[in-house]
């Protein structure tokens, strides 16, 4: 059934409100990229002032006896902290993060639980055989991000206090040359020997020996997986609004050349209702 000129109106009318929410979105996400690639970069000097410090500390520290060592308890927990989407409009970006912990978590002999930050992700995750435990809310500004990292910090404690933990992985999608994002992985705890060798072979710039810079590492890193994986969102959601401008400014000039066309056909045939009384009063 072929459209009427009332039809086409409203959906020309439809479309340019979509269009006006489109490019809201998109406003509102390159804004938030600045602010995040902003916040990451600040973050530079600090985490390399963190690495400093536990190059001093570790550099003072002595390794374990094995017969210390063989008294740890035998750990057998993976917690897998994955940073996803509070909202839709991503494109794929909780889909390649979801089969990225699969498919690293299913090449770990240890039992896994995943801890997922932000609605979408916990989701996708819930589709797998993964265990899912706690779900966090994804921080909606630069401000909420202290706030969430201080307490993933202390579910980790109290777990690390309660079970035998294994290791603290986190997932998050973070801004690559060359492509909007891609998904990684970062090993948070423990703070094993190859890492720190590869640490204390840094330089230490003074003879001032900082103490207590592991939490401070792990908040860090941690504030630094939020942000990047944020700045990736807000990435991914601006490509997708780009996409759906263009869909929509295709559909607008299609639907306004129909109107324009059915305009033209309907006062063509006035016209020619107009011409035809007229040469059949001059008949007459």
């Amino acid at each position: 059934m072929s459209d009427t000129a009332a039809s086409l109106k409203r959906k020309i009318g439809t479309a340019g409100e979509l269009q006006s929410v489109v490019r809201t979105m998109k406003a509102v996400a390159a804004s938030s990229i600045g602010q995040y690639e902003n916040a990451v970069r600040a973050l530079e000097d600090y985490y390399r002032t963190v690495q400093l410090g536990l190059v001093a500390c570790l550099g003072q520290a002595q390794p374990l006896p094995l017969a210390a060592q063989a008294q740890r308890p035998t750990a057998d927990v993976v917690v897998a902290v994955v940073f996803g989407s509070d909202q839709g409009l991503v494109g794929q970006f909780n889909d390649v993060m979801a089969d990225l912990v699969v498919k690293t978590l299913a090449g770990l002999p240890n039992q896994n639980t995943v801890w997922a930050v932000g609605e979408r992700i916990r989701s996708r995750l819930g589709e797998t055989d993964l265990t899912m435990g706690k779900s966090f809310r994804l921080p909606s500004s630069i401000g909420a991000i202290t706030a969430l990292v201080a307490q993933l910090l202390m579910e980790i404690e109290t777990l690390r206090d309660s079970e035998h933990v294994a290791q603290v992985v986190v997932f998050h999608n973070s801004p690559h040359a060359g492509a909007i994002y891609g998904p990684g992985f970062k090993n948070l705890l423990p703070l094993d020997e190859a890492w720190r060798r590869d640490l204390t072979a840094l330089p230490w710039p003074n003879k001032l020996l900082p103490e207590a810079f592991v939490r401070e590492y792990l908040f860090v890193s941690l504030f630094k997986a939020c942000a990047e994986s944020l700045t990736s969102e807000n990435a991914s959601r601006l490509a997708a609004m780009q996409r759906a401008e263009k869909n929509i400014d295709e559909l607008l000039e299609t639907l306004k050349g129909s109107f324009h066309r059915l305009r033209q056909s309907g006062i063509d045939e006035e016209l020619f209702d107009v011409i035809s009384g007229f040469e059949a009063l001059k008949s007459i």
